[in-house]
């Protein structure tokens, strides 16, 4: 055996350990079915066998879920349903075993390794803080297919259940063991110990299982009537936030609807089935190319590979605003690291400390740590009014105003604290690093380390060298942003760096059509039909507009026509906007009505004269088609991820679709910009620029980039990457 390794103690228990050489993580494959089957047979025929104990042979990692790489090559339906068939056998057996089966969990047990684990007879885990226990396969655009739908569902409660198979969550152990997905949690030092502690009391009992009791609210979520308003509500929930772009959650639903009647067997066949069917729908394509291209994204160094980044254990933050305190949150949580703010105001401080107990207050009150870890945590942080305790810190942050003259003070500030070692990063989202650098002692270490609002939700982080960045500085910046839990990706400087850059032209292009008369809300619904995940002008309002207009005369200046705000009677309309101080939510005044909570959804009927224009339900509304404000809104954001490619601001077109995606919300579905335009193919989209920029103007006006590329007939990705695109619905 390659896989599996066994030991058999003079009790009769056997403990099987999975170990896949050369991977760092234990995966189930077709490998691991086969050897398994092997072992099976001789576990049943050998009477010296009383029960097994299966424990990993990995660090931290019991099976990290299915070996994704066996659905690239799905080409049909049945080709998928015939993945999981041999997997349900399998696991049937186990749960059918004369002997009893204990799955002692250690680390990450996911997908297939938690529906492993779903046909043990006993399941206990390690209080480990990297034991984490789900099934995300929905994220892949899938349903948990290795008997995991129809299992959990009739496991937990209906609620309990839904809420993980549709989200893909991950539970900590005593989460899961609050649920019911588990039955024990112990130390890490005695798992083997406890799990032969369980196997003993199994040993000879009836069906080798012990006595789980059905609660009262699982006893009425199982109630026919009752199960169906669950389901319902679900679907309702679910279409509300995926707009049915998603078939894997509304597939889940129908499945569970249908199988949650039938006796197991049948309702296995049926999970198969629907296993099957998803595994060849473009979004499913799509969402694993991402998956692919994130866990490589993860492995990328970014520099040449003998630069050994610095350790960082001790950062200064500069700014107690929202984006320091944050950052200050994630370092402090994620990448476990000391954080030192300073603030030229105590209120700053204080509201920063606020923010960071509200946080650790959630995660007590959802049972994701204890109040002495999260005091624990929250001593990490400390602040002052001064920069004593900074000449420590491996690592400064700032996040101040957009001011450079302020920067560079900072910068000269930071520098006479004597630290020779210490990076400068700037969490600036317009200003070029290089501008920023250029009043340096030391501007090879001087980096930008571009957040996103609010810190903590949002996964990417851009980090922008510029011309005289050191790879030491890169790599230290790159291995701590991956500490803080952040999707990395390193860009080239220019005005606007690549996220924001590819944004503008879409928010200028809302802007526009919104000033021909087209309702704001129906644009929005629109984009959001479309799948994103908020339309323009909500997003504008949870940004903030001062901080939109903000970067637009940098883009103007650097870029021209095609980067300049929308303007009524000469004046720009955010500029008269911050003039009127709509400011978007944090003032409770903006696009939407903040007034009264029944009216957060509706557009303020008082912005329309504010730019110029009175909203009447006109005939330019009429004709002006959902396929059109797509158009015009979202190909100026292709033409100009095309051009920063071009210009090498993106080291290719997986870092830019992964900035798109998790940086602006991109839909996931459609793989991000450059998977997009491939799909849609490049004469496509060349030609749909070319009348647009008949019709409209020069902002439209296609990149060389597209130009080129729709002349050689070639793509963004390989062709064997490309999947047929799906219209939206």
């Amino acid at each position: 055996m390659e896989i599996f390794s066994t030991v058999l103690d003079d009790s009769g228990i056997l403990t099987l350990t999975i170990d896949i050489k050369h991977k760092s993580m234990n995966v189930f494959n077709q490998q691991v079915m086969q050897e398994f089957n092997e072992i099976y047979h001789d576990i049943e025929n050998n009477n010296n066998i009383k029960a097994v104990i299966v424990i990993s042979g990995k660090k931290e990692c019991f099976i990290a879920g299915a070996d994704i790489k066996m659905l690239q090559k799905v080409q049909t339906a049945e080709e998928g349903t015939a993945i999981v068939v041999p997997a349900h056998q399998l696991l049937q057996k186990i749960s059918h075993s004369t002997k009893p089966f204990i799955a002692a969990i250690d680390g990450v047990c996911l997908g297939a390794g938690y529906e492993f684990c779903l046909a043990c007879h006993y399941r206990i885990a390690s209080n480990n803080k990297t034991t984490k226990i789900g099934l995300p396969e929905v994220m892949l655009g899938l349903l948990p297919g290795a008997t995991g739908t129809t299992k959990l569902s009739r496991l937990i409660e209906l609620p309990a259940a839904l809420d993980l198979i549709l989200t893909g969550k991950q539970l900590d152990t005593q989460r899961a063991l609050q649920l019911g997905m588990i039955d024990e949690v112990v130390a890490t030092s005695i798992l083997g110990a406890a799990a032969k502690a369980a196997a003993y009391k199994l040993i000879g009992q009836k069906n080798h299982t012990i006595q789980r009791k059905t609660s009262l609210k699982q006893k009425i979520f199982s109630m026919p009537f009752i199960r169906d308003i669950i389901l319902d509500k679900a679907r309702k929930q679910v279409l509300k936030k995926t707009h049915g772009l998603y078939p894997a959650p509304l597939t889940i639903l129908d499945l569970l609807k249908q199988n949650l009647t039938l006796p197991l067997p049948q309702a296995l066949a049926l999970e198969a089935k629907a296993f099957g069917q998803l595994t060849v729908t473009p979004e499913a394509k799509q969402l694993i190319t991402i998956y692919f291209a994130t866990t490589e994204l993860k492995k990328t160094s970014f520099t040449n590979h003998d630069i050994a980044p610095a350790e960082i254990n001790k950062i200064g933050i500069l700014g107690g605003g929202l984006m320091g305190a944050g950052i200050a949150t994630v370092s402090i949580d994620k990448a476990k690291t000391s954080v030192r703010m300073k603030d030229i105001h105590y209120e700053g401080l204080l509201s920063a400390q606020r923010y960071i107990d509200q946080y650790y207050q959630k995660r007590i009150r959802r049972h994701i740590l204890s109040p002495e870890q999260a005091k624990k945590n929250i001593n990490r942080f400390t602040s002052s009014l001064d920069y004593s305790g900074f000449s420590q810190c491996q690592l400064i942050i700032e996040a101040v105003f957009e001011d450079i003259t302020l920067k560079h003070n900072m910068l000269s500030e930071i520098e006479s604290l004597g630290n020779d070692n210490l990076i400068f990063a700037s969490n600036t989202s317009l200003i070029p690093i290089r501008e920023i650098a250029a009043k340096s002692q030391r501007p090879e270490q001087v980096i930008g380390m571009h957040y996103f609002s609010p810190v903590e939700k949002m996964p990417l982080l851009e980090i922008i060298k510029h011309p005289n960045t050191s790879e030491q500085t890169i790599a230290t910046a790159v291995n701590f942003g991956r500490k803080q839990g952040k999707m990395v990706i390193v860009v080239n400087d220019s005005a606007g760096f690549y996220v924001n850059r590819i944004l503008i032209p879409y928010l200028n292009a809302a802007m526009d059509v919104g000033l021909e008369g087209i309702p704001l809300d129906k644009i929005d619904r629109t984009l959001v039909a479309f799948g994103f995940p908020v339309g323009p002008f909500k997003l504008l309002d949870e940004v903030g507009i001062d901080v939109g207009s903000k970067i637009l005369p940098i883009l103007e200046k650097a870029f021209g026509e095609r980067m300049k705000g929308a303007t009524v009677d000469g004046d720009n309309i955010q500029q008269r906007f911050i003039h009127n101080k709509r400011l978007g939510k944090k003032v409770k005044k903006g696009f939407y009505r903040y007034d009264n909570p029944k009216h957060f959804q509706q557009i303020d009927p008082t912005v329309y004269p504010e730019m110029g224009i009175q909203h009447t339900t006109n005939t330019s509304e009429k004709t002006f088609s959902e396929q059109t404000i797509i158009e015009r809104c979202l190909y100026p954001m292709l033409n100009e991820a095309a051009m920063c490619l071009d210009e090498g601001i993106i080291n290719n077109a997986r870092d830019g679709d992964i900035g798109a995606i998790f940086g602006i919300g991109f839909p996931p579905f459609l793989g991000g910009p450059f998977h997009y335009m491939d799909s849609l193919g490049i004469d496509n989209v060349v030609a749909t620029l070319n009348k647009l920029t008949e019709r409209y103007g020069g902002k439209y006006s296609v990149t060389q980039r597209l130009e080129e590329t729709q002349k050689n007939m070639t793509r963004f990705y390989p062709h064997q990457e490309i999947e047929t695109f799906i219209e939206p619905k």
